[in-house]
């Protein structure tokens, strides 16, 4: 999701929940993404996962960016779509993790702990660098 606020291109990103990104910001932080499920169409797998992972339902014109692969071989087909919202009223789904590490408990945490706006230059510092490629692709059909 992008917005426009006087002029300054902007896009939301989410931040991974859970213990092991909880101290973590610069590199680590996302596009709404995940899985496809069985038999399920991308474009709708990436509408479900943004609902899914912060509450929203993203609505309006789509515009469909260049699949990128990441650092590991992970592809990620991505939406661009003009919205806005307040990002500390997020939902996001839970998973479960046994934590600490090898004690037998099991801790619900967020599948996403925040969400924020950021201009393109900031987030191109906090994004997962496989990343960075949809954020210039953003700016280019946008600002051409």
């Amino acid at each position: 999701m992008y917005r426009q606020l006087a002029g300054v291109l902007e896009v939301f990103l989410i931040h991974p929940g859970g213990p092991f990104w909880a101290k973590k910001d610069f590199g680590c932080w996302s596009i709404p993404k995940g899985e496809c499920l069985e038999n399920e169409e991308p474009f709708d797998a990436a509408r479900r996962e943004f609902q899914e992972e912060t509450g929203i339902i993203p609505t309006g014109e789509f515009v469909e960016l260049t699949e990128i692969k990441q650092t590991g071989g992970k592809r990620v087909k991505a939406w661009a779509f003009a919205g806005d919202c307040d990002p500390t009223k997020i939902k996001s789904n839970t998973f479960l993790l046994e934590f600490p590490p090898r004690s037998g408990k099991f801790q619900s945490f967020p599948e996403v702990d925040r969400a924020a706006w950021f201009t393109v230059e900031d987030a191109k510092t906090r994004i997962v660098k496989g990343q960075i490629a949809l954020l210039d692709e953003l700016q280019h059909l946008l600002h051409p």
